[in-house]
Parts: C-alpha cells; sequence; structure tokens
C-alpha cells in the first residue's frame, strides 16, 4: 500500500498537468479533472489491470470515462503511465494532436471510449460489463475482468442514467464499478439548483452497492474499491464527495476551489500561477512528472507485469487443456465477419421484410456464436424474436444466453450495444421501431464516430404502420438516417452503412453485408407489412452495389423508375400499366444510395444515366431520393406525417398505387 503522502503528491501531479494544459490551450475544463486527480490516481497505481505491452489484451480491466470534459484529468494519468507524453499533453486541443477535447477511442493508448455527451459513457460501461459476462460464461476466469466507468454530476442527470443503473442492477453486474464524481457543481450552476435527488437511495433502489466516501482521500478510495471488488451480487457506486477545483487559488491567494468559474475555463493569469505554486509545480515548467511520481507508476507497471504474465500463464494452461475453446475465444476477438451459410437461408415469397429478417436471425442463432440480439420490449413485433427462441434471455447470474430484454429504453440499449462492441468478443445488433430511432440518434452518432460495427434493426418503416397513427409512423427518420451515409468518418469512410431492402431475399443479403460490415455501423429498416416479392430471376448478388436493375427491365428505356423497400413493388405494378402505353421501362431497386455512390462512375452511369428521365418513389421525404433522380427526374414522396388507417387505405388516399405511378410518370413525359 502506498502512503498517503505520496498518493497526494501523485494527484497533486495530475492537478498540475490537467490545469496547465487547459491554461497552455486558453479552452477546457480544468475544475473536474482537478477534483477527480485522486480517484483516477489510486485506480491506475494500484488496481486498474492491464498489460502495459499489449494493450489489446482481452482480459484487461476498462476504464470508461463518462465526463468526455475531464480529458486532461484522464491524458495527465496516461502519461504518468507512459502512454502520452508531456509533449502531447502541451498540444492539448490543438491540430493533430492525439489529445483532443474530448477523448476519442485510442485502445494503444489506453482510451477506451469516445466520450463527450454526457450518459452514454458510463451506459457503454454497462454494455461492456454484459459482454464480459456473456464471454466469462462461456470461456470461465480466463475473462474474469472489472469494467470501471466515471461519471459526474451533470451525466448522473442524463436521463440514460436510469436506464444504465436499471439494467446494470436488474442483471446483477457485480463486474461493474462506477465512481460519482460528486462534487456539486456544473457548467453554470450548483447542483442543488436543479435537483435535490438523493443519489445514494435512488441506486439502491436499482440494487446497486452504494459506498459513500471522502472523494479526495486516497485512503477512503482504496477501501471502497477493495470493497467494490469483494462485492459478488451487485455493481457498485462509490460516491466520492470531492472538490471542484481541488487546490485551486484565486489571483489574490484566495480559495478558488468549489467555485463554477473553475469548470470550463483556464484559471487564468495570476489565478494559474497560484495554483500552480501551491500544488507544489513550478509554473514556469509544469509540464513535469515528478521523481517520486514516476517511481510509482514505474513499480506498478512492474507489478503489472508479473499479474499479467500470471493470467498469460494460466491462460496458457486453460488453453492446453480446452483447446476448442482457446481457438473460439481467439475467433470471437480477430474482429473478422462470422462464417455465416447464407446460401442455405431459404426465404418465404410476399413477406414482410420484419419477417424475412426474423429468418436470417434464426439462422444466425445458431451459427454465429457471439451475437447478442437486443430488442426495446419489441421482441415479437420487431421480429428478433427469430433469434430469442434459439437462444435465451440474460439474467442476473446466468449469460448463457445470447438476448437481452432493453425494457422501453432505445438509447440505452443502443449505448449498452455499442459498449459490447467497444469490449470486444461480442457482435451486437438491437432493435426497435423505425420512429424510435430518433430517440437513438446521439448514440447512433457515437457508433459512427468510433467505427463500431453496432447492427441497428427498424421494423415499422413507413407509414404503413397504420392504425397506430403518425406517432408511430416514421416519415422523416429515413432522411436523417442516410445523412449518415453522406457523412464520412476520420478514415474518409461512409460513417454508416444503411440498407432498406425491397423484398425476403433482398432482406438475407442486406444481413450479409451487415454481417461483413466490421467497420461502422449498420441500419437495416424493415417493413411491417407484406411486400410482393421481385420478379424470377432477380440478381440479388446486386445489392451489395447499393442500387441495380431489377429484372424484367426494359432495355433502352424511356424512364427509369427508381426507390428502395416495398415501394419497389409498387414501382413494378405500376410498370405493368405503363407498358400498356408502350412506355419502356427499367425499375431500379437502391437499398443503400451510399454503397451505390461508392461504386465506379460507369457502373451508376449504367443503372441511373445523366440526363435520363428518372422517376422516385418513396415512402418518406421526397429529399431522400433526390440525390439519385437528377436534374430532371421526378420524386414523389410524403411531405406530411402519416394519418391512422389501415395500411391499404393509406396507400390510396396518399397515392402510393399503381394508377399514381403511371399518372405521374406520364405527366413527366
Amino acid at each position: 500500500m502506498n502512503e498517503s503522502k505520496l498518493m497526494n503528491r501523485a494527484a497533486d501531479n495530475i492537478r498540475i498537468l490537467a490545469a496547465s494544459m487547459v491554461e497552455k490551450a486558453n479552452s477546457g475544463h480544468p475544475g473536474g479533472a482537478m477534483g477527480g486527480a485522486d480517484f483516477i490516481n489510486v485506480l491506475f497505481s494500484e488496481f486498474l489491470v492491464y498489460d502495459p505491452q499489449n494493450p489489446r489484451w482481452e482480459g484487461r480491466d476498462r476504464f470508461f470515462l463518462d465526463p468526455g470534459h475531464m480529458s486532461p484529468m484522464l491524458y495527465s494519468v496516461l502519461a504518468l503511465t507512459g502512454k502520452y507524453t508531456l509533449a502531447e499533453l502541451a498540444q492539448f486541443r490543438q491540430w493533430g494532436s492525439p489529445t483532443p477535447g474530448h477523448p476519442e477511442v485510442d485502445i494503444m493508448r489506453g482510451v477506451e471510449n469516445t466520450s463527450g455527451p454526457l450518459g452514454q459513457g458510463h451506459t457503454f460501461a454497462v454494455g461492456a460489463a454484459i459482454a464480459a459476462k456473456f464471454l466469462k460464461a462461456r470461456f470461465g476466469e480466463v475473462m474474469s475482468q472489472t469494467i470501471y466507468a466515471y461519471i459526474s454530476d451533470g451525466g448522473i442527470q442524463e436521463e440514460i442514467s436510469q436506464g444504465a443503473g436499471r439494467i446494470a442492477g436488474t442483471l446483477g453486474l457485480d463486474n461493474l464499478i462506477m465512481f460519482y464524481d460528486s462534487n456539486d457543481i456544473q457548467l453554470s450552476t450548483e447542483t442543488k439548483e436543479v435537483t435535490a435527488e438523493d443519489v445514494a437511495m435512488k441506486y439502491k433502489a436499482w440494487d446497486w452497492n452504494v459506498i459513500e466516501i471522502n472523494g479526495n482521500d486516497p485512503d477512503a478510495i482504496r477501501t471502497a474499491l477493495k470493497e467494490a471488488k469483494a462485492e459478488s451480487k451487485r455493481p457498485t457506486l462509490i460516491i466520492g464527495k470531492t472538490t471542484m477545483g481541488k487546490g485551486a487559488r484565486k489571483a489574490d491567494g484566495s480559495s478558488y476551489e468549489a467555485n463554477c468559474a473553475t469548470h470550463g475555463a483556464p484559471l487564468g493569469g495570476d489565478a494559474y500561477i497560484n495554483t500552480i505554486k501551491n500544488l507544489g509545480g513550478n509554473p514556469d515548467e509544469p509540464f513535469v512528472i515528478f521523481p517520486e511520481v514516476a517511481e510509482l507508476y514505474a513499480k506498478h507497471t512492474e507489478d503489472l507485469k508479473k499479474i499479467v504474465a500470471e493470467k498469460y500463464a494460466a491462460k496458457a494452461e486453460w488453453a492446453k487443456t480446452n483447446p476448442e475453446l482457446a481457438a473460439k475465444m481467439a475467433t470471437f476477438f480477430a474482429g473478422k465477419a462470422p462464417k455465416v451459410n447464407w446460401d442455405a437461408i431459404e426465404q418465404k415469397p410476399n413477406v414482410a421484410t420484419r419477417a424475412a429478417s426474423a429468418t436470417v436471425l434464426g439462422a444466425l442463432a445458431t451459427q454465429v456464436e457471439n451475437m447478442v440480439v437486443a430488442s426495446a420490449d419489441l421482441s415479437n413485433s420487431d421480429k428478433t424474436d427469430g433469434f430469442l427462441k434459439k437462444t435465451h434471455a440474460f439474467k442476473r447470474g446466468d449469460f448463457s444466453g445470447a438476448f437481452f430484454q432493453a425494457g422501453v429504453s432505445e438509447l440505452s440499449m443502443a449505448c449498452v450495444c455499442i459498449g459490447m462492441s467497444l469490449h470486444g468478443g461480442v457482435i451486437p445488433a438491437c432493435a426497435t421501431f423505425f420512429v424510435f430511432s430518433d430517440y437513438m440518434k446521439p448514440a447512433i452518432r457515437m457508433a459512427a464516430l468510433m467505427e463500431q460495427p453496432v447492427k441497428f434493426i427498424w421494423s415499422h418503416d413507413a407509414f404503413r404502420v397504420g392504425e397506430d397513427g403518425p406517432t408511430h409512423e416514421p416519415v422523416e427518420q429515413e432522411a436523417q438516417i442516410r445523412l449518415m451515409e453522406k457523412l464520412k468518418n476520420h478514415k474518409g469512410h461512409n460513417s454508416m452503412l444503411v440498407l432498406r431492402p425491397a423484398d425476403a431475399e433482398e432482406t438475407t443479403i442486406a444481413w450479409k453485408l451487415a454481417m461483413e460490415n466490421i467497420y461502422t455501423p449498420t441500419a437495416l429498416i424493415l417493413s411491417r407489412q407484406n411486400i410482393v416479392s421481385l420478379p424470377t430471376g432477380n440478381d440479388y448478388a446486386q445489392v451489395a452495389k447499393g442500387a441495380y436493375i431489377v429484372a424484367g427491365s426494359d432495355e433502352n428505356p424511356d424512364v427509369t423508375l427508381v426507390a428502395s423497400g416495398s415501394e419497389v413493388a409498387t414501382l413494378i405494378a405500376g410498370a405493368e400499366l405503363l407498358r400498356k402505353d408502350g412506355v419502356k421501362v427499367r425499375i431500379v431497386s437502391a437499398p443503400s444510395e451510399g454503397l451505390f455512390r461508392s461504386q465506379d462512375k460507369a457502373y451508376q452511369e449504367s443503372v441511373l444515366p445523366a440526363g435520363a428521365k428518372i422517376f422516385g418513389l418513396t415512402a418518406g421525404l421526397p429529399v431522400n431520393l433526390q440525390g439519385l433522380v437528377g436534374a430532371n427526374g421526378k420524386v414523389f414522396g410524403l411531405e406530411s406525417f402519416g394519418f391512422s388507417a389501415p395500411y391499404t387505405v393509406l396507400d390510396e388516399k396518399l397515392g402510393f398505387t399503381a394508377a399514381n405511378v403511371y399518372n405521374q410518370v406520364k405527366e413527366m413525359l
């Protein structure tokens, strides 16, 4: 056990580095980082188990930061571990620096998650803890690990914290330890002005083990972590009462602690100088690691090497005894697309694409052993029950199944699944009605930014939800999600793959593309109602090109008709009417504009020639297809909210019929 004097010195070192990073950048949040330094120091110097030489070791503990604005604290402690240089800390928030304003996932440097939008980071941790339980149920003690999370006063106010707390408590995630930095200060107010809740009682109600301590006392922190590690039935919340801007001094030398002004701005001028001096640093040369602190972390590195060597040896013995399990575990963590016998999947014709998805999920449940599927209390409606029927849901003490019943909490579910993906070894998918993707959008964006290949399954894709009415009928949602196909990630690739299949067979191919997409999230947008299958002889392999010519199209067409999803069948019916008038018609199914735009120009031109007369039909906003139809084209879409009525009535009333396709195209010609 390290002496308190040394631990306080190390925490002050972190405080100095954090305050100096913000000061040099003239931007950032010093106060929270200074208050949380004691916990982060104890965790990283005494408890967190990782391999200093192999940051990707699958058996490592994981630390998830929720308040991303406290990045100076994380970068500083990681500098003590050797993951960042002092020069890199000095480039905080600058172009090309590895120390951006909010942390971005970088496993090699010890950053397990991108954080910034409060509430999501600790929910990722819940997902990682579930993934760890799932893997331990299959591989035993070689996957015994602890997931740590750090949350703030702001993060615990975000509504998602309820979902994370409920889920972790219900599932009894005893491998999850979360530190709550309770400093009573927010960006613009004290917390007492916006909340009067008893946080401890709230988490106890969710069946958490709750420990309350002085969060700036290393001995109290150590004792709490030991107690949390010993807990065998519940997740643990350590409520640490901390001091915002601990050690900070104003220009006149008076205390600058517990002041909102330190939350989101540099200390500035003499206040900064006085603070660094008060903490035992040199304001003229603040980017320094004290010798005794360097020794503390060097000693822990040596201790970690011994701990890890023992774990590697135990794993080697386990692998000798369980060679098949060892090979399976290696496959799980390889990050490659799973092997699936796609050709063996038999679809019924003329069914809803959600039903076709259920057929695929049934096959995946038996062939992809590390796939986990979740639903927000809709498994029998979004048809993820096709997967559930072949396994069983997680429950406290039993993670042998592969289904996560998230309850009515779409955002929490999405973040939990992202956390599973961040942990590794698991392929997560989650489902709900498409209209409720609105609840999930912040998480979808984070999945895209972090390049996490979560599969988002959205059924009930259009106004054809029918009698449920406009609250349940997605109109603008497709346009919102398809924007993610146009947004590039930092590697220059489409940040998301979006697929809206036109029939059952397209659904199989869409799922194949989703499972083979190991680089970005994928969206599968599926119908509630049955859809007439595409013509016999259709080349479904071309779905992989994003848009393609449907079988039965005419040579040298007078007009090209383009759509995705169920509207393709409507176009086919309309084409029959047009042909009776002698109009030559090409039908194009375009499940993914993003994929289509990724093809070479020659292919794009062969499908949708520039200058051609193109008519688009979409059950969403017309903008969905405007990029495909071009200047000479025309789009018929829905420009209002939906209505409550049987979907067949809505088709007639809203103009989604063969007759209206005929009329619209004739007006064009």
